[in-house]
């Protein structure tokens, strides 16, 4: 019997998310990214004797969101706490965050199979400084701190990989989609704590959980938590006790390694936060936060496939992109086969946007106003689809004019009686492939298509020229 048949993985993740306000949680200092280091540095956020922190009212508002994102209850009085440690990267000797009055608790991201992993409350935190390590050196960028980050903490309800992949997956995709952060793992915006214990099948007892500190993509996530489970399965086969402690994940081994022994929570010493007061919320400002947050993806999938008529895998593909699924929705506006405008935007629009980064911002140089007309004269069957294609083109092409006028005078109105002298045409010049296709080789209509088309510089419907033909060679 193998490991993974005779023992059970349980594990919780602490996902760390930086929001996307443009100055830190408690002074005017810049958040943004890459920038020379200790440039975005004030007495506040270095931790100067006698300076007091001001509460950045975004930050309230973004953990809200998250909340009502996750399915929490948004809490009605709040408070922030002081949590004691020493070491380089926290140059007040501690951290203000939330431990006793976190902002939100109770919520859960539902997994595809129904399955819910249970959240246990969501805080608001600083961040610390970024360490680099430099040999034995190590090197302290300081305008990473202060950072305002918010910490969402499941239960230990995960176990297996797939669930930890999709658990991470969605959570990333919420929090982008309602826009408190873009959660690029490789710029350190999303990082997670990895609790990780193991216990035989059929056991109800939790054995000594480890945890894995600060794993920066989901991938890394996943082969930590691999190494972890088969680490600990091994040291119960021979007997051994799982020790309680802080580990890291080193990329170049591909291991845990131990950092230190884990540390209690008394032995932070908290203690409430004294220059910050405890916070009402009211239920008017968080209905008012409600009422302004976008449309959530579940609903908008639902929306596709039962009004839109698309299929699952379209609906989901276009609403992995807030702004492709709004601009979508616009676009949509009058057209009568939604479909053919999903089609579009995933075959031609996206071909055209060769980055994640392109897709998530989705800066296209034509208005939603040229879109929607384009895509109506492709309902109607002005235009086949690759004369929509190089409109489109062209489009993006000029993208000095951001609002590139759709002459309608320069696509031809092909209608029945059109559409039937080029069909008689494209006949007359194939009459072998007009026998072969009563012969009953019926692929051989597609040269005649392709002949009409052709004639039609590619503006006709292809629909009405196979219907055509077929009505025309009985």
């Amino acid at each position: 019997m193998s490991l993974f048949e005779k023992y059970e993985l349980i594990c919780g993740l602490e996902t760390h998310i930086e929001l996307l306000t443009k100055s830190k949680i408690f002074c005017s200092c810049a958040t943004s990214f890459g920038d020379i280091p200790n440039t975005h540095v004030c007495p506040i956020c270095l931790g100067h004797p006698g300076v007091l922190p001001r509460l950045n009212g975004k930050v309230l508002d973004f953990a809200i969101m998250a909340g009502i994102a996750t399915n929490c209850e948004v809490e009605k009085t709040i408070g922030f706490d002081r949590k004691n440690y020493f070491y380089c990267d926290l140059p007040k000797g501690y951290q203000i965050t939330q431990n006793k009055f976190p902002i939100c608790k109770g919520g859960y991201i539902e997994l595809e199979n129904g399955k819910k992993i249970r959240i246990n409350h969501i805080h608001i935190e600083e961040d610390a400084a970024k360490l680099t390590y430099k040999g034995q050196d190590i090197l302290i960028d300081y305008n990473r701190s202060g950072v305002p980050l918010i910490e969402v903490v499941s239960e230990p309800d995960l176990n297996d990989l797939l669930e930890i992949k999709e658990y991470l997956s969605k959570l990333q995709h919420l929090m982008r989609y309602i826009g408190v952060s873009d959660c690029k793992m490789q710029e350190g915006s999303m990082r997670c704590d990895v609790n990780i214990s193991v216990r035989k099948i059929g056991e109800k007892e939790l054995n000594m959980k480890t945890e894995v500190k600060n794993v920066n993509s989901i991938s890394h996530i996943l082969k930590t938590v691999e190494y972890e489970f088969k680490r600990q399965a091994e040291m119960l086969e021979k007997g051994e006790a799982i020790s309680k402690e802080t580990r890291r994940y080193n990329e170049l081994l591909k291991k845990t390694e131990v950092m230190r022994k884990k540390e209690e929570q008394r032995e932070y010493k908290y203690f409430k936060e004294p220059d910050i007061p405890l916070i009402n919320i009211s239920e008017e400002k968080v209905s008012r936060i409600r009422k302004l947050m976008p449309e959530m993806p579940q609903k908008k999938i639902a929306k596709f496939t039962s009004e839109y008529g698309l299929s699952a895998l379209q609906a989901k593909t276009l609403i992995k992109y807030r702004k492709v699924a709004d601009c979508f929705e616009a676009v949509c506006n009058g057209v009568e086969n939604k479909k053919i405008v999903a089609n579009f935007f995933i075959n031609e629009i996206f071909e055209s946007l060769d980055t994640e980064a392109k897709k998530q911002d989705f800066l296209l140089p034509v208005k939603v106003e040229s879109l929607n007309k384009l895509m109506k004269l492709l309902d109607s069957g002005k235009i086949t689809v690759s004369f929509a294609k190089e409109i489109f083109e062209t489009m993006v092409q000029n993208n000095e004019n951001v609002n590139v006028p759709l002459d309608e005078s320069k696509i031809e109105n092909f209608d029945e009686g059109k559409i039937k002298g080029i069909c008689m045409l494209a006949i007359k010049e194939n009459q072998k492939a007009v026998d072969d296709y009563k012969r009953g080789k019926k692929n051989a209509i597609n040269i005649l298509i392709k002949d009409a088309m052709t004639k039609s510089n590619r503006a006709a419907n292809g629909k009405l020229i196979l219907e055509t033909l077929k009505n025309l060679i009985k």
